[in-house]
């Protein structure tokens, strides 16, 4: 079915209030916060919804709303000003997820690494294959910080290697990690979602036999691995700094990932002092920060 969107700018003080009136009284379908400067805002404290300083708004309804009706409730809100700007669209109908499906293909990491969706041929079938559909949980590999990791665990030798994937998501990371010789592979995530997605991955992969996945709460005590992979946000990887570390094996390789280039100096020195690290590696504005714990 067709819809029709509005859009109109807020601000961080008023958005949310908006946002709740269009869907309690207006009838919105769905209410979308986007920052009319594109500053990106990163992951919110549990509870909390972040906001920009300027907020636009994208409203969708259905195709028979009466936008004039719509207007007018806003202006009656007294939420904005009375010639405040707003722009209204018509949105074809489209199958969504069979579009997002045509323009989803096999992607390549480094020699010998292919990320494929089931739905397509597999490019080169000698090659180390993950068969990926993405679902519920974060990781498909078009993210830069997801393409660094893959990269960076393909030049690794993994052969008979234990490794832990620290928030594991989609199970990306840790079923590459499988597929290119590693002995066992434990992921870890806070999201009971993304472990079940690491599962059904594993299992599409024919690889579940070597995964284990774990809540924080629930993991092993003394967890040790020759390497750890976290591909998370600059802010948990400075405030988990301790447990990160702590999970790699003396002499064994640690690669973080999800953070931008202005924070990766910041990042790296909560890790310095027990790694020598290697070079950062950048891919559009976000880097990698990589190296081997001191014995």
């Amino acid at each position: 079915m067709p819809w029709i969107q509005i859009k109109l700018n807020a601000t961080s003080e008023n958005a949310e209030q908006i946002g709740d009136m269009l869907m309690e009284e207006a009838g919105a379908l769905s209410i979308t916060f986007l920052d009319a400067h594109d500053t990106p805002v990163f992951e919110p404290l549990p509870g909390e919804t972040r906001l920009w300083g300027d907020t636009d708004i994208l409203a969708l309804f259905d195709a028979q709303a009466d936008t004039n009706f719509i207007i007018q409730q806003i202006k009656s809100s007294n939420m904005l000003e009375q010639d405040f700007a707003y722009k209204v669209e018509q949105l074809e109908d489209k199958d969504w997820e069979r579009e997002w499906m045509d323009n989803f293909h096999p992607m390549k990491f480094g020699e010998r690494l292919w990320i494929c969706p089931s739905w397509r041929d597999i490019p080169e079938p000698d090659a180390v294959n993950v068969m990926l559909d993405p679902g519920l949980a974060f990781g498909t590999g078009t993210h830069p910080t997801t393409a660094l990791c893959l990269e960076w665990l393909e030049g690794l030798d993994l052969s008979g290697k234990t490794v832990i994937d620290f928030g594991c998501g989609s199970g990306i990371l840790a079923i590459a990690a499988i597929k290119l010789g590693a002995k066992q592979v434990i992921g870890i995530d806070i999201d009971p979602q993304a472990l079940l997605a690491s599962q059904d991955n594993a299992q599409r992969n024919g690889v579940a036999d070597k995964l284990e996945v774990y809540l924080p709460k629930d993991q092993p005590e003394n967890l040790l691995a020759d390497v750890v992979v976290a591909n998370i946000l600059a802010g948990p990887l400075r405030e988990l700094s301790p447990i990160i570390k702590s999970l790699v094996k003396p002499e064994g390789h640690l690669a973080m990932s999800g953070v931008l280039d202005t924070q990766a100096e910041d990042v790296a020195s909560y890790y310095h002092q027990d790694f020598k690290l290697d070079p950062t590696k950048e891919l559009n504005e976000w880097c990698l920060i990589a190296g081997c714990k001191q014995s």
